[in-house]
């Protein structure tokens, strides 16, 4: 075995990103994926940007390309009888259903869990929605920055209440699909012991909640509303963004221990006094202390104050645009930069698999499928459908 899922079977059903997000993830450890698109046209993104040259290949948009590899494609009229027939005989030979639609779009077209357990009892199946299948908002439509604002992130994200700021790349949207990835195992494993499946219902808010973590439990504990500090931290000083000769810098001493080795780095005389050995001192002249070390700072390089702030163990680094985080030396040494082929053999980069298994890890990564481009390929591999009866359903618009 070269990697950890390569006996599951996953029928894919998701569009966006939520879900084909947690696709790729199974996908790149071994899952057979295999992806049910409508004919003709596809899923949405593979033509979102299509004839941007900046951001498409051979006419495929990068999030489609980023987001579909290792998986293959199928075209299915799920809205025929005979091919919700067919779509059934696929479930039997599965083990994953996963899908994003809006609620209540599966059970309309009668593949949601209650119906696909009739079929295969063993069958798990998995919905990333924006609020999940039940509750008195799950109806609500939601997208990635409705996650965000209604789970409390955007309130304490940037400089300002009044100019609430949602998270650069889509939390929501990619909290979802991790999260669904984690459900779909537990259901997996649970399996082995039940010898049933079972239904993973993912709402993104929920995710999002979670995700609050220990900030949730102090304002539940406190009563208190936390309000957005930008890039500092509530509790520790340095531990901040700041302005250098050329890049800007983070520097986090989150904790005492690093306050010395601040001290012989900036050798700055006003805050050579025992008051602001600890903690509560530092926040409390918070302003003053960062002030200071911010006038020391502008006058040097980031990579020169780096390399003394290193030198005394002190967590730092540079801010890194995209540009310098995709070219970091530690981030090509753990192939988190890898190149993808289009059908056509076209090349381009995109990130790697971050998880790193010590024995039945591979990094393999197949191009991101054309439309339709495994039909036969699947019906004859999961159905042994022969070729003249492809031929039939092909010529009745079943399969495409």
């Amino acid at each position: 075995m070269k990697k950890p899922l390569e006996s599951i079977r996953l029928i894919d059903l998701t569009h966006m990103v939520s879900g084909p997000y947690a696709g790729m993830i199974l996908a790149d450890l071994g899952c057979d994926v295999v992806k049910v698109e409508p004919p003709n046209k596809g899923e949405g993104t593979r033509r979102l940007l299509e004839n941007d040259p900046d951001y498409s290949i051979e006419g495929m948009s990068t999030y489609f390309f980023t987001l579909n590899r290792n998986k293959r494609s199928i075209c299915l009229n799920l809205k025929q009888k005979e091919g919700l027939s067919l779509f059934y005989d696929l479930v039997k030979e599965a083990d994953v259903v996963l899908s994003n639609f809006s609620p209540g779009v599966t059970k309309k077209l009668e593949i949601d869990f209650e119906h696909l357990k009739k079929i295969n009892p063993k069958i798990i199946t998995c919905t990333v929605t924006g609020f999940g299948e039940t509750g008195p908002n799950y109806k609500r439509p939601a997208f990635d920055q409705i996650a965000q604002a209604l789970g409390g992130g955007m309130s304490i994200t940037g400089q300002s209440k009044d100019k609430p700021m949602r998270a650069g790349i889509p939390v929501g949207d990619l909290s979802g699909g991790m999260f669904a990835v984690m459900g779909i195992q537990a259901a997996l494993l649970a399996r082995n012991t039940t010898d049933k499946g079972q239904h993973v219902d993912i709402s993104m808010l929920d995710c999002q909640i979670s995700m609050l973590n220990y900030m949730a439990t102090m304002h539940l504990v406190s009563g208190l509303v936390p309000e957005p500090i930008g890039n500092a931290h509530f509790v520790h000083v340095p531990y901040n963004t700041f302005s250098t000769k050329d890049f800007p810098i983070v520097i986090a001493a989150a904790g005492d221990q690093f306050w010395q080795g601040i001290l012989d780095v900036f050798d700055i005389k006003k805050l050579r006094t025992s008051k602001y050995k600890f903690a509560p001192a530092r926040q409390a002249n918070k302003e003053l202390i960062e002030s200071l070390l911010q006038e020391k700072l502008i006058t040097d390089t980031s990579e020169n104050w780096i390399k003394k702030l290193e030198e005394k163990k002190i967590p730092c680094s540079r801010v890194n645009n995209f540009e310098q985080a995709l070219q970091d030396e530690q981030i090509r040494y753990r192939n988190m930069v890898v190149k993808l082929k289009h059908p056509n053999g076209t090349e381009a980069e995109v990130p790697g698999n971050p998880i790193k298994l010590s024995d039945t890890h591979e990094d393999s990564f197949s191009s991101p499928p054309m439309l339709g481009a495994h039909t036969d390929e699947v019906l004859y591999e999961w159905l042994k459908l022969n070729p003249d009866e492809i031929k039939r359903l092909r010529k009745k618009l079943i399969i495409d």
